[in-house]
């Protein structure tokens, strides 16, 4: 099991990310999945597609961080993209130069 791991005002995180700007959050692959699914839309992906796509990639994304105690928001950004490339080079396109989508 991981380590709890403090974050801002006493709070603990099992699987903590550290944001861009320092502060850490619990990971939530409820974002992961958002994220791809916009990604796959602008892609001009079908809703039943990206259904299939980002699934894949919040399942790959949540086993990959079960195995580490704190990780960068920019590892998980590199490794979303390296996972939606495997099942479609545009979505991953779209994710990686739209940072801010979802």
């Amino acid at each position: 099991m991981a380590k709890k791991i403090k974050k801002g005002k006493g709070k603990t995180c099992i699987y903590c990310i550290v944001k861009r700007k320092g502060h850490t959050e619990e990971f939530d692959e409820r974002k992961v999945y958002a994220s791809c699914y916009a990604a796959c839309l602008n892609a001009q992906i079908g809703h039943k597609n990206a259904e299939k796509i980002s699934e894949k990639v919040s399942k790959e994304l949540k086993a990959w961080v079960t195995n580490k105690r704190e990780i960068s928001s920019d590892g998980i950004f590199k490794k979303v993209v390296v996972s939606m490339g495997k099942y479609d080079k545009d979505a991953a396109f779209m994710y990686e130069t739209h940072r801010d989508i979802a």
